[in-house]
């Protein structure tokens, strides 16, 4: 399957079965911002409840918050965000669409020779790194790079624009403040670190781990949910001795790719891609990159901040930021190794990895189907019981093994249409077991059970299968 063609009909899939949607679809939709349906928030809540589990639950030294979204303006100002986060942007004239400068050189770079394009990516790195907007401006025209809608070059010129929400706060107009919409999770853990670190008694090394949304005015938001203007992190701040940063990081890099590779995602649709140009107050970082359909993709980063963050959130709100070392007998700022993973991104990951066309015909007779092979313990639902007959009393055996598992795991129940039928509905929404209620489980207490990947069945007894499942959907 061409990789165009696969994320097309895995967004077409979504749509069909009740997994993301179109925001606002009835009102022709609002671009770059989706609704998770009944399987898709199902998928996304036990992806993210699987990364708490490992980094939270799993160790000792690892907390959770839920800071909130909205936090006092000065927040961004020490965190950069108001001065730096933005991106240089062009508009096309002829047809008004505004490009990223620098996708808009990448783009026209790998249609080059590799070493003209290596030039000119070159050039475009010297103009952004001193913000010369007219250089910039200049390299597209004469590179006679052109708008892909309008297909002429009658350019803007390059402007910054800052990509965080604003919106205000109070009840009186002239007396309100401007608050951003977070842009990202970080920072409501580095504000609350003498919160936790007093009130749990944490020692150095800790960590504090955070999911919630963020929002960013992406201006080109693309590639599904990959990019979004409105999306959920999964953040994990780690706070060390000054000095051990990078054994720490290099630890992390280790475990966060081992979680990874956990979801039973081949090493081969991984990489590890480390940053050269690196932010001003980091020491390393890098990327952990998926092979998703349209290439590979960042996922997750992993990023050694020192000290920065503290520093400068104890600048600017004038409060002490320390942490007292008693084996060392000081004080200090502690430096941190950042883990922070798009949830959105990662449900597509899994979506990307698990979707699969499948033809099983023979000569005779045209057959084929369309699975998820989600790992169980990330199925939206992990049985389907299905009564072979709505009547001679099948439906209420079927009912009480419904009652029996609904506490422990999300069952799917369904008497509508052919059991094949069936099997082909739950195969497209992943589902991994279905147990099918006939009328020998009434002579013999024993039921079918259908498993998804291999579409092999076998007989069990009915009082087996909560425990049969227990045991496959089973993460730790």
């Amino acid at each position: 399957m061409a990789n165009d063609n696969k994320l097309q009909n895995i967004i077409a899939h979504c749509k069909e079965y009740g997994f993301i949607f179109q925001s606002s679809e009835i009102y022709d939709g609002l671009q770059a911002v989706y609704d998770y349906g009944q399987y898709g928030s199902e998928l996304k809540k036990n992806i993210r409840d699987y990364w708490w589990k490992s980094m939270v639950q799993m160790n000792d030294n690892i907390v959770g918050i839920d800071a909130a979204i909205f936090m006092h303006p000065t927040v961004w100002k020490a965190s950069g965000h108001v001065d730096n986060f933005s991106d240089p942007m062009i508009d096309n004239k002829d047809s008004q669409k505004r490009y990223r400068v620098d996708h808009l050189i990448e783009g026209h770079a790998e249609t080059l020779p590799k070493e003209d394009g290596d030039a000119l990516l070159a050039k475009m790195d010297q103009l952004l790194a001193v913000n010369d907007f007219a250089g910039l401006k200049q390299l597209i025209e004469d590179n006679k790079i052109k708008c892909a809608i309008g297909g002429t070059s009658n350019w803007t010129d390059v402007r910054q624009f800052n990509l965080m929400f604003s919106t205000e706060m109070g009840s009186v107009a002239d007396e309100a403040n401007v608050v951003y919409l977070r842009p990202e999770t970080a920072q409501g853990i580095f504000v609350n670190f003498l919160n936790v670190q007093k009130t749990g008694r944490m020692k150095i090394p800790f960590g504090i781990a955070q999911t919630g949304k963020a929002f960013r005015n992406e201006i080109v938001a693309r590639g599904f949910i990959f990019r979004m203007r409105e999306f959920e992190q999964m953040e994990m701040q780690f706070f060390v001795r000054p000095g051990t940063q990078k054994e720490w990081y290099e630890h992390w890099k280790e475990a966060r790719m081992k979680w990874h590779l956990s979801l039973g995602i081949p090493q081969e649709h991984y990489r590890f891609h480390d940053h050269v140009k690196l932010a001003h107050y980091a020491d390393a970082a890098c990327d952990i990159e998926y092979d998703f359909p349209m290439g590979f993709k960042e996922v997750e980063g992993i990023h050694s901040r020192t000290d920065y963050d503290l520093s400068q959130h104890q600048q600017h709100s004038g409060k002490k930021l320390t942490y007292f070392d008693t084996e060392l007998n000081q004080h200090y700022v502690p430096y941190v190794i950042e883990t922070s993973i798009g949830l959105d991104r990662a449900v597509m990951m899994v979506l990307s990895e698990a979707y699969a066309e499948e033809d099983l015909g023979t000569e005779e007779k045209k057959d084929d189907r369309v699975v998820l092979r989600f790992p169980p313990m990330l199925a939206p639902i992990k049985l389907a019981i299905l009564p072979l007959t709505k009547k001679d009393g099948l439906p209420d055996i079927a009912r009480d093994l419904m009652n029996e598992c609904r506490p422990e795991f999300k069952c799917f129940y369904e008497e509508k249409d052919t059991i094949g039928k069936r099997y082909r509905r739950m195969d497209a929404i992943g589902t991994p077991f279905c147990v099918t209620i006939d009328h020998q489980t009434k002579e013999d207490q024993t039921v079918t059970i259908r498993y998804r990947d291999s579409m092999q069945q076998e007989r069990i007894s009915i009082s087996a299968v909560k425990q049969l499942v227990l045991d496959k959907i089973k993460a730790f």
